[in-house]
């Protein structure tokens, strides 16, 4: 379960956190911390669904039974779609850190290595895939755990360090207050810290491929809380504290930066590469997740069915090279428009995302209504005060929602989702006429 708790810390925390801390300052700890909230209620509700019944198409899966497969397949094509950007963001990032050591480096090279390299691991075994993401997980892990520990040395210490203040809690507070760009600030900010806990969805899709999820996916989902809370406001706190909000620079890695300026050039790089490392596992599981995707829906003809074939190793590989096809068009990306891409990206994974969110929670209601009128067993690990969660959550998710729409720097991932729903809305009456025996549009 080190996949899906590793599968949420990539880009949006290494690299997005820069700009969202330029936005609101100190106050974005209080965003992560309603976001973790809210994104583990999230994960409470679809392991709840997945102890109901594992599944590789999860929450898609769940649609169809709940919300009707019109439903599934939005959700389904639009988690594939996430994934797919989520990839293209983070070998972008890589291609950004690459810099550090080689200045003059275009960065779809680094982008377009990475790739194939996790195309070829994804191509062995789960077992294989599973081990080389636990170690790539377990270095960012331990990389943001030394990180914490490394800032509250300095910190209790007084040590000096190169930065125009002296490393401080104080620092948290002492620059314009915890809120110094208003609450307009954090407002803005909120998507920013939504975005970083993408891939929380993937607890549903590695149950199927569990050994006793009974046991296994209670306590991965339970630790989420704690760990998000160490990972996301420990991390963000500390390099605050160290370095002030207003004198961070956003185009590069805070937690490089920060170590860059305590005068630890080695440590700095070591950091970039770890950076790196962690962005390498968050697509890994990006291409994890979308051949299974692509997998489960091709056998409930929501894809072609050529797609259901599975290797000698038992890998979907078909899927799993139609996935690596479309990220290479990240690749391409990177070629064309290197300085704009990162927050294209970004914009059109959120307006997705929102979506997948809405359809958990109300597939999860759905289920509980069956629940209650006994049509359907109860598991064991449920979501707690499943009516006031569900509607905090739809609520929380309204707002952010809104706060899309109203950034300007946003808005544009709702238009990215309005066309990409209109574009999957055109192409269901053929995947409905095959499913009904009347046409064969996907398999010509």
């Amino acid at each position: 379960m080190l996949i899906a708790i590793g599968g949420i810390i990539g880009a949006g925390l290494f690299l997005g956190s820069g700009k969202a801390i330029a936005t609101a300052g100190p106050a974005l700890l209080l965003a992560y911390a309603l976001c973790g909230g809210m994104v583990y209620l999230i994960a409470r509700a679809l392991g709840e669904l997945s102890l109901y019944r594992p599944s590789s198409g999860s929450f898609a899966t769940y649609a169809e039974e709940f919300l009707g497969p019109r439903v599934a397949f939005i959700t389904g094509w639009s988690y594939w779609m996430i994934w797919i950007l989520v990839g293209v963001l983070e070998v972008t990032g890589i291609g950004v850190l690459m810099k550090y050591w080689f200045p003059e480096l275009p960065q779809w090279i680094p982008a377009l290595v990475t790739v194939g390299v996790l195309m070829v691991i994804n191509l062995f075994a789960v077992k294989t895939f599973g081990e080389v993401e636990f170690w790539l997980a377990l270095i960012k892990v331990l990389t943001i755990v030394g990180l914490i520990g490394a800032g509250l040395v300095i910190l209790l210490f007084g040590l000096e360090t190169s930065a125009q203040t002296t490393p401080s809690v104080a620092n948290l507070w002492q620059h314009g207050g915890f809120f110094p760009n208003g609450w307009s600030g954090f407002w803005f900010a909120v998507p920013v810290a939504a975005f970083t806990f993408a891939g929380i969805e993937v607890v549903g899709l590695v149950a199927a491929e569990t050994a006793e999820p009974q046991r296994t996916l209670p306590r991965a989902i339970n630790s989420i809380l704690w760990r998000m809370a160490i990972f996301y406001l420990g991390s963000t706190a500390v390099i605050m504290a160290l370095y002030p909000w207003n004198q961070i620079d956003t185009s590069q890695s805070p937690f490089v930066m920060v170590f860059d300026s305590i005068g630890l050039g080695m440590a700095a790089g070591l950091i970039n590469f770890v950076v790196i490392s962690a962005l390498a596992s968050s697509c890994n599981t990006g291409l994890f997740a979308t051949s299974r995707m692509l997998f489960a829906l091709s056998h409930i003809q929501q894809a072609p069915r050529q797609l259901r074939v599975l290797s000698p190793r038992q890998v979907p590989a078909r899927c799993l090279m139609v996935s690596t096809a479309i990220l290479l068009v990240g690749v391409l990306l990177n070629y064309l428009i290197p300085e704009r891409i990162f927050s294209l990206l970004i914009t059109g994974i959120l307006g997705l995302l929102i979506w997948v969110w809405v359809v958990i929670i109300t597939a999860h209601m759905a289920y509980r209504r069956k629940v209650q009128r006994n049509g359907l067993e109860q598991v064991h690990y449920r979501l707690p005060w499943p009516k006031v969660s569900s509607v905090l959550v739809l609520g929380y998710l309204g707002v952010l929602t809104v706060l899309v729409i109203r950034d300007p720097e946003t808005r544009a991932a709702f238009y990215v989702a309005a066309a990409w729903f209109g574009l999957l809305m055109l192409v269901y009456p053929k995947r409905a006429a095959l499913k009904k025996g009347v046409g064969d549009a996907w398999n010509a």
